[in-house]
């Protein structure tokens, strides 16, 4: 970008002799980073666990404003650590996010949209990963939780092995939700195996027509524990209707409410099982996306109905992973980053009373939008980072992308990456491990529609070439705005966080700037 729109971003002119000493400043911390006391320097390379909440919103936890929801244990990692107020995902979705975070590259290079639950490995073999990178520096590593990146090839069949997956591109072991839990198939899958498969009861999934005998949601309302809409309609599991059809398969059915402890305890085990680390544990939760039944513990937990007691749950998670740290006198060994996929959604294809339970309680905080949306609440979202003993407790108010973590970790741990692995990452530690202010000069993100970019003053919005129908759909039945218009939108959040007044044409020079750069990243090849 020019010389003008940087001092509009950073707020000032940076002297050559400043920038050069910063550089030097930062290489000497990043180096430092691992021996933070003489009793660290006799330690290995820390622990790495990230925490991945499903559509969180930015104002959801006690850290971040909410009060009607009570989070002590996500609070505690904000009181201990960094807290970041200007972090983001990569997109406004999960799947792509999840892309982008374990590749360290834009979803759109790979077309990466929500993937059905039969989809196949989004990341094929031999593609980089943050956990293979991490791997080849000794890590063991590990993925428990809601994966939806997709699973073998097309055509998978659930009855043996089902590869390509996580150990494939880097992970020793995986525990797994395929998709989501709102899609089918409702089981686990463990390493490469569907757990609890009975052979005289094989399971098949299909996302084109009905197949077997299980009830479905459009024909049998009536055995539903919550309403649905017309894609959440398929094949009935514990009184859920989900989105595509499942036949047999009967005795490795999930149940939902059992996801807190199923999760946190084969988390619980890998940390255990590699407590001489270093581990690397890619913890992502299921709450608080849709179906949200949390477990009779938590249930009535909050006066928001199974949203906001599926945030508490989520938060009892978090405190057992830290306490079996604590228990096992690695805590100071350990960095934890927390954070979300994308922002908040409360009506999202299942009637449990999110809208009318919401109270005074705002899930996006200050910010406009939410899931799917090109405004700020799509993809900025609630990030902390703890590392007891190396990262003292502060706000950061650095802009930072969950893109960055590969490029940044890779600095930590000493791994120097080729020209095409995580070509869209950027290595921010000094601003993630609390040393800097400065993070990313702008910062890229996909919607459900148009493109954004963002500088440390300005956002801007891309124009579509035409409203799309789906997404007008979206805006109108889940309450979300997306942010399309064929016209570009600029906002300054210095002085307007919600987004309400559009500038775009009163800086022509900074829209068309701005472009550009979006332009120049969609532009950008793999090849070095």
């Amino acid at each position: 970008m020019s010389n003008n729109l940087l001092e509009n971003t950073i707020g000032f002119r940076i002297p050559a002799i400043v920038y050069v000493l910063s550089i030097i400043a930062f290489t000497l911390i990043a180096a430092s980073a691992c021996s933070a006391s003489p009793e660290r320097a006799e330690h290995r390379l820390p622990n790495i666990i990230i925490m991945y909440a499903d559509d969180l919103g930015y104002g959801d936890i006690g850290a971040y404003g909410a009060t009607a929801i009570s989070t002590p244990n996500i609070d505690a990692l904000a009181k201990s650590g960094i807290q970041f107020m200007d972090a983001h995902a990569s997109a406004a979705t999960c799947t792509p996010s999840r892309y982008s975070l374990l590749t360290g590259e834009y979803a759109f290079r790979r077309q990466a949209q929500i993937l059905r639950g039969d989809a196949p490995a989004l990341i094929r073999p031999g593609q980089p990963t943050l956990a293979s990178m991490l791997k080849s520096r000794g890590y063991t590593t590990a993925v428990v939780g809601k994966w939806h990146l997709g699973l073998g090839d097309d055509n998978v069949d659930w009855n043996g092995p089902v590869k390509p997956g996580p150990l494939e591109v880097g992970f020793d072991y995986s525990f797994l939700l395929p998709a989501t839990g709102d899609r089918v198939p409702t089981v686990y899958v463990e390493n490469h195996h569907v757990v609890g498969l009975e052979a005289d009861d094989p399971l098949q999934v299909s996302y084109q027509e009905k197949i077997g005998d299980r009830p479905v949601g459009y024909e049998n309302p009536d055995l539903l524990r919550q309403g649905a809409d017309k894609l959440h309609s398929g094949s009935i599991v514990n009184g859920i209707s989900r989105i595509g059809y499942m036949e047999g398969g009967k005795a490795a059915e999930w149940v939902d409410e059992d996801f807190p402890d199923i999760f946190t305890g084969k988390a619980i085990d890998f940390i255990r099982a590699n407590k001489e680390g270093p581990f690397f544990l890619y913890f992502p939760f299921h709450d608080p996306h849709v179906p949200r039944l949390p477990h009779k513990r938590f249930q009535g937990s909050t006066q928001l109905g199974a949203r906001g007691d599926a945030i508490v749950q989520l938060d009892w998670m978090t405190g057992q992973i830290v306490a079996e740290l604590r228990r096992l006198g690695i805590e100071e060994d350990t960095l934890i980053v927390f954070s979300s996929d994308n922002g908040p959604v409360l009506n999202d294809g299942y009637e449990d009373r999110s809208v009318e339970l919401l109270g005074d309680h705002k899930p996006a905080g200050p910010l406009r939008g939410g899931k799917y949306s090109a405004f700020e609440a799509g993809a900025r979202v609630p990030t902390l980072l703890t590392w007891p003993g190396a990262v003292d407790p502060a706000i950061s108010d650095a802009l930072v992308s969950q893109v960055d973590f590969y490029a940044s970790f890779a600095a930590l741990v000493g791994s120097e990456l080729r020209p095409t692995e995580a070509i869209d990452s950027e290595n921010v530690l000094d601003a993630l491990l609390g040393n800097s202010r400065q993070g990313r000069i702008t910062l890229f993100k996909q919607s459900l529609g148009p493109d954004s970019l963002r500088s440390a003053r300005y956002k801007y919005i891309s124009p579509v070439p035409a409203l799309s129908p789906s997404l007008q759909a979206i805006e109108q039945k889940k309450g979300v705005e997306t942010g399309q218009s064929v016209e570009p939108q600029l906002y300054d959040l210095s002085n307007d966080l919600g987004e309400r007044v559009d500038i775009a044409a009163e800086h022509p020079e900074i829209v068309e700037e701005m472009q550009r750069a979006i332009d120049a990243i969609r532009q950008r090849s793999n090849s070095p």
